[in-house]
C-alpha cells in the first residue's frame, strides 16, 4: 500500500495541478476527511471549497519537506512552502502537519499549524 504524502498532495492539488480538483482530492483524501487548521474545522466539502479558492489564485509554488515520519496510521511532517499568487503576492510558510491515515493510505484527519517565514 502507498501512503499519502502531504508534499505530493500540495503539488497535485495546488502547485502543479495536472488532475481535475476532485480527482486530486480523491487521490489523497478519504471521503470522511476532516481538516483542522488556522482555528477552523472543515469537512471534506468545506476543504474542497477552500482548496478550489487557493488553486484559482496560485500562479506557482514549491514545497520542501524538512521532516517526515510514519508510525502505523499516524503521519507527521514539517515543510516549508513558497507560493506566488496571481496578484504577485509571495507567501512563505512553515507548516507542522499531523495526520491520521485511512486504511487505504489516504488522509482521514489532519491537524496543522504554521507560521510565516521571512
Amino acid at each position: 500500500m502507498t501512503f499519502a504524502r502531504i508534499s505530493d498532495a500540495i503539488r497535485d492539488v495546488a502547485f502543479e495541478p495536472r488532475l481535475d480538483l476532485h480527482e486530486a482530492l480523491d487521490k489523497y483524501y478519504a471521503p470522511d476527511y476532516i481538516h483542522r487548521g488556522d482555528g477552523r474545522v472543515l469537512d471534506r466539502a468545506g476543504f474542497a471549497d477552500m482548496v478550489a479558492g487557493i488553486r484559482s489564485r496560485v500562479l506557482e509554488g514549491t514545497v520542501t519537506v524538512l521532516d517526515e515520519l510514519y508510525d502505523g496510521s499516524r503521519y507527521a511532517e514539517r515543510h516549508r512552502y513558497t507560493m506566488t499568487l496571481t496578484d504577485g503576492t509571495i507567501i512563505n510558510r512553515e507548516i507542522y502537519f499531523f495526520a491520521t491515515l485511512a486504511e487505504d493510505g489516504r488522509f482521514r484527519q489532519v491537524d496543522e499549524a504554521g507560521f510565516d517565514v521571512r
